[in-house]
C-alpha cells in the first residue's frame, strides 16, 4: 500500500512539474492543456469549442510568442544607434517625454504613391532620409522646423515634417519601409533630448552636411552595414 502511494505521489508531481516547464515554455496556461488534453481524449464538444478550435487556440499562443521574441530582435541600426548614445552626454541636453511612432513615405502614412510629384518630399522642403540624423515630423509648436533631437535607439532625428495626428508631445520617425516601422519601433514613450532648437528653416545642403559631420562616419557605417 505504501509503495502504491509512493507511485501515485511521484506521478503526481512529474506532471505538475511537466505542466509548470510547459507553460513557462510556450505560455500556454494549465487550464488551456487541460481543455487539449480533455478535448484529445473525447470526440464530443468540450464547452461548446471543438478540438479542432482548441488545437487552433493553443497554436495561436504557441505563434504569438515567437513572433513577440522574433519583432525585437535588434537590428544594425538600433545597435548603431545604442553605441552613439554612449558617446553623447546626454545629461547637458534638455529632455522631453514624448510618444514616439513611426511612419513611411509611402501611402499608408502620407496618402502618396511614388507617382506624386511631392511623393518623398516633407513640410520643409527636404526629402525624407534615415542616416546619422533622420528627418522626423513633429508638432511644430513644440519643436520647430530644423530642431535636432536625439532619441535613443534611433539616433538623431531632425524635424522637417509635420502631421495632421502628431499634436503636443508626439514624434513621427521616419523609416524606409512599413516593415522597418513593425520591426525597429512600433510605438513607444520615452525621452529625447534637444540638441539644438530650430529656427523655423531646413534645407538639403544642410541635413546634408550634419550626416557628413567626420566625427560620426563609424557610426554611419555601422548603420549602413545592416
Amino acid at each position: 500500500m505504501k509503495k502504491r502511494t509512493k507511485k501515485v505521489l511521484f506521478i503526481s508531481l512529474f506532471v505538475l512539474a511537466f505542466y509548470s516547464t510547459l507553460a513557462n515554455v510556450s505560455n500556454i496556461s494549465i487550464t488551456d492543456l487541460d481543455d487539449w488534453i480533455a478535448a484529445k481524449f473525447n470526440a464530443d464538444t468540450f464547452e461548446g469549442t471543438s478540438l479542432n478550435e482548441k488545437e487552433v487556440n493553443i497554436n495561436e499562443k504557441s505563434l504569438n510568442v515567437k513572433q513577440a521574441q522574433q519583432r525585437y530582435v535588434s537590428s544594425a541600426t538600433v545597435k548603431a544607434a545604442q553605441s552613439l548614445a554612449e558617446s553623447i552626454d546626454l545629461t547637458q541636453y534638455p529632455a522631453h517625454t514624448v510618444v514616439a511612432t513611426g511612419y513611411t513615405a509611402g501611402e499608408e502614412s502620407t496618402g502618396k504613391t511614388p507617382e506624386h510629384p511631392e511623393y518623398g518630399i516633407t513640410y520643409s522642403g527636404v526629402n525624407v532620409k534615415r542616416d546619422l540624423y533622420s528627418t522626423i515630423a513633429a508638432d511644430l509648436s513644440v519643436f520647430p522646423i530644423g530642431t535636432v533631437l536625439f532619441i535613443p535607439d534611433y539616433g538623431y532625428g531632425v524635424v522637417a515634417d509635420k502631421g495632421g495626428a502628431i499634436k503636443g508631445n508626439k514624434l513621427d520617425l521616419y523609416f524606409p519601409t512599413v516593415q522597418d516601422v513593425y520591426d525597429q519601433w512600433g510605438k513607444r514613450t520615452l525621452e529625447v533630448f534637444v540638441i539644438k532648437n530650430g529656427t523655423g528653416e531646413l534645407t538639403e545642403e544642410e541635413l546634408v552636411q550634419l550626416n557628413e559631420n567626420e566625427a560620426l562616419q563609424v557610426f554611419r557605417t555601422q548603420m549602413q552595414s545592416g
